[in-house]
């Protein structure tokens, strides 16, 4: 019998929009794709907040999150994440206290401090509110006590939140959000998807500072892992230039929808640019079962982490959905 592997596997989804393709098709392969990996025994089912970008359809994220819990019967679903300096705590309280009376223990609030989007946007989210270091670790204090059972006299009380201790997660690409997450003895999830720098030294930073909490008694780390897995090694290398098209448009700030594979998309581009794309994916698992089953093993062992979370942008729906099954085999979940 093969014996089960040291770490689980989840998925975080940007709720891609593919190039000739509607907003609507993105929700419907979203939903189809978290009912996929439900049914290969993955944990969790995330999808992070994003505005203002025309290949991403996420950024009603609560509202999504409730349509793919609706949608599956036993995988968690979450947010990676909501970002916490858009949202009063009040209301992010309320949104996931009310998801979780409909679907409960199987809902997560992952929290990020970044915006989430541009400039201009980040203040029409806000409204010109400024922001200060000390905002985020107050907010999420405050959201933890808004889910945790009231007290006797509390004056704010969310209604539905109080008392369903929706689990928290912090996450983040900097050493900021390892050291909170330490402190207040919450899981921490790592965005090496896109800022795979920092990866071991947060982790490590994480580990050595973290204090037991009601909710969590040792610490628990995911991190964030591009994949893009087909029969062959250079099947998948073909299949990944969509993400390596969507990196250089990132990286050039010109986003747009995600496109069709293109037949030596790297070799196009130049030593900067292939340079500078290697080092956004520094931590992605590109390749045929063999090359997955090791990389992914390799990752989990060089970092110790509880769960890989999986980034699978595929332009083909059928081609991703095989992707996903080509790593469960891997990890033989």
């Amino acid at each position: 019998m093969t014996p089960k592997p040291s770490f689980a596997l989840s998925m975080l989804d940007l709720v891609a929009v593919r190039e000739g393709a509607s907003v609507a098709q993105a929700l419907a392969t979203a939903l189809q794709t978290a009912q996929h990996a439900e049914r290969l025994g993955f944990s969790r089912y995330w999808v992070a907040e994003h505005h203002n970008m025309q290949g991403i359809a996420s950024s009603a994220t609560a509202v999504l999150v409730g349509y793919l819990a609706g949608g599956t019967e036993r995988i968690r679903v979450g947010s990676g994440g909501i970002m916490l300096p858009n949202h009063a705590p009040l209301v992010v309280a309320e949104a996931f206290g009310t998801l979780a009376e409909l679907y409960p223990d199987r809902i997560d609030l992952g929290l990020g401090r970044a915006p989430g989007t541009d400039r201009d946007t980040m203040r029409a989210l806000r409204r010109d509110r400024p922001e200060t270091e000390e905002d985020f670790p107050r907010d999420v204090a405050e959201l933890q006590r808004l889910l945790a059972p009231a007290t006797v006299g509390q004056r704010m009380v969310a209604m539905p939140g109080a008392g369903t201790q929706v689990p928290i997660w912090l996450l983040g690409s900097s050493l900021f959000s390892a050291q909170l997450a330490a402190q207040r003895g919450l899981p921490f999830a790592f965005a090496s998807h896109f800022a795979p720098r920092l990866l071991h030294q947060a982790v490590d930073l994480y580990r050595r500072l973290f204090q037991a909490s009601e909710q969590l008694a040792q610490p628990y780390v995911v991190i964030g892992v591009p994949l893009v897995a087909a029969p062959t090694d250079a099947e998948a290398e073909f299949l990944a230039s969509s993400v390596y098209q969507r990196v250089l448009g990132i990286l050039r700030g010109d986003r747009r929808r995600l496109q069709a594979p293109v037949e030596g998309f790297m070799a196009q581009c130049s030593a900067q640019e292939r340079a500078a794309i290697a080092d956004f994916l520094g931590a992605a698992v590109v390749g045929g079962p063999d090359t997955v089953k090791a990389q992914l093993h390799d990752l989990a062992q060089a970092t110790g982490a509880d769960e890989l979370m999986l980034v699978c942008d595929v332009f083909e729906v059928p081609h991703r959905l095989r992707a996903l099954e080509i790593a469960a085999q891997a990890a033989s979940i």
